[in-house]
């Protein structure tokens, strides 16, 4: 019996979203305005490497401040948010350091997505800014009005619809709303300061009494977001200068060609792992080396920032064998439904009836092992990446006592590894099943043998 649930348009429409995904997850989709390069999607070219693979910058930070008035507990704050400055950039794969005998900070990161210049200096600019948002009356400085994380809670980037402009987004404390709301009510214009720079000084119009603002600025979307994650990063204990005759440029520990060599042999092996699915399994291997397709597809836009709301992050090499296992893990899941699905036939069942079977047999066993794996890299996630993240405050209690770090090669391991197994669920599971029940359904597929059953008529 033929089955009714599934349309026979379902193989197509599933094929037609998977090779979207493919194509736009890996070259995005971008236009020049002049020669600025707008990226509207981001695609493999926007993902930042690791600093094993694509080489970064080391630099050792030294406080603008009397050392005998610093203390450990400045270094330890100086050091979570310059590591908060650099999750906020979405570097995942750094090491930051504080030395509180000899009262430095030393600091290894990648180099950005696309990097030409290679200018070591440029790179960690932003890092040694003490970035005290200030907001003063009228233009001058020195009459502060509020200030700081006691007043600012959070910062977000913004679109004016008038004249889609970007402006930051700023929401008060309570402290902060009673500081703005007397200052809007008493000064005619109040200046935004960025340390010693000032970002703009608009007019006051009328006395606001909420607890949001925005500021404007002649921002583009990059500098929003620059100003925004330095707000919320915190401002420094104090300005750090960094030291240019320890400034070092990091080369990647596999070779300049090395990347290139990796895309190479993983297209290859992808390949073959797709040939020698289809010729063993036939139609269901061909519909899973498009689900594999998929799969690959969605690691490789969640680790750019091909989703709005999913940042990128920095891959590394192990995080690249946690893209291989991943893959691994959707074969032998697309391997244990069709052999299921081989079982069927065996036991009678029509081409329906194995199908829906051996997918129902499959599930259980699929579920047990992607479940394990999502756990295992939840942990890893967990215990070396960014503490203030969700997962690592779950994680908190048990990590302190095994002395628990941020460790970004690690932790691309455990990001690929998880976001490689929940793509394996929706494609090797549901997005498989839809459209070997959709293509079944096609009078010229209608032959068990092309399902792995004997070659005999339906």
């Amino acid at each position: 019996m033929k089955s009714k649930k599934t349309s026979k348009a379902t193989f197509f429409v599933v094929l037609v979203l998977i090779l979207a995904l493919t194509f736009t997850a890996f070259f995005g989709i971008s236009g020049y305005y002049g020669d600025i390069r707008q990226v509207y999607i981001k695609g493999a070219q926007d993902i930042r490497w690791g600093i094993d693979i694509s080489g970064g910058v080391e630099a050792v930070f030294s406080p603008d401040k009397k050392v005998d008035e610093i203390t450990s507990a400045d270094m330890e704050s100086a050091k979570t948010i310059i590591e908060k400055r650099l999750v906020a950039d979405n570097v995942t794969d750094y090491e930051v350091y504080a030395d509180s005998i000899n009262k430095q900070i030393i600091v290894r990161f990648p180099w950005t997505a696309n990097e030409t210049s290679f200018d070591p200096l440029a790179a960690i600019k932003k890092l040694g800014k003490t970035a005290v948002l200030s907001f003063c009356a009228n233009t001058d400085k020195s009459t502060v009005i509020l200030s700081g994380s006691a007043d600012i809670a959070s910062a977000s980037v913004g679109v004016l619809t008038e004249t889609n402009e970007y402006v930051v987004n700023l929401k008060f404390t309570d402290s902060g709303m009673s500081k703005f709301k007397t200052a809007t009510g008493k000064y005619s214009q109040i200046s935004i300061w960025m340390d010693d720079e000032m970002i703009s000084a608009p007019s006051v119009k009328e006395q606001i009494t909420t607890n949001n603002a925005y500021i404007e600025g002649n921002f583009t979307a990059e500098t929003a977001q620059d100003l925004a994650n330095q707000i919320n990063a915190g401002s420094l204990p104090f300005a750090l200068t960094v030291d240019e005759s320890k400034l070092q440029v990091i080369s990647p520990t596999l070779g300049a060609n090395a990347l290139n060599v990796m895309v190479i042999a993983g297209a290859i092996a992808f390949a073959l792992v797709c040939l020698i699915m289809i010729l063993r399994y036939r139609l269901p291997g061909v519909i899973a080396s498009i689900a594999l397709l998929g799969q690959l597809a969605g690691m490789i836009a969640c680790i750019s920032g091909y989703f709005g709301g999913l940042e990128s992050f920095t891959l590394t090499i192990p995080g690249i064998a946690g893209i291989i296992l991943s893959v691994g893990v959707g074969v032998d899941a697309n391997v244990i439904a069709s052999e299921r699905i081989r079982e069927e036939f065996r036991n009678g069942k029509t081409i329906d009836g194995a199908i829906a079977a051996g997918f129902e047999n499959s599930f259980n066993a699929v579920l047990d092992g992607n479940v394990t794996i999502v756990i295992i890299a939840a942990v890893l996630m967990g215990a070396f990446g960014n503490p203030d993240s969700l997962l690592a405050k779950i994680f908190s209690p048990i990590m302190a006592l095994l002395g628990s770090s941020i460790t970004g090669s690690i932790y691309s391991f455990g990001y690929t590894l998880f976001v490689g197994v929940v793509f394996n669920l929706i494609m090797g599971i549901y997005a498989s099943k839809f459209m070997m029940k959709s293509i079944s359904r096609y009078k010229v597929f209608r032959k068990p043998w092309l399902f792995g059953g004997a070659k005999n008529n339906d």
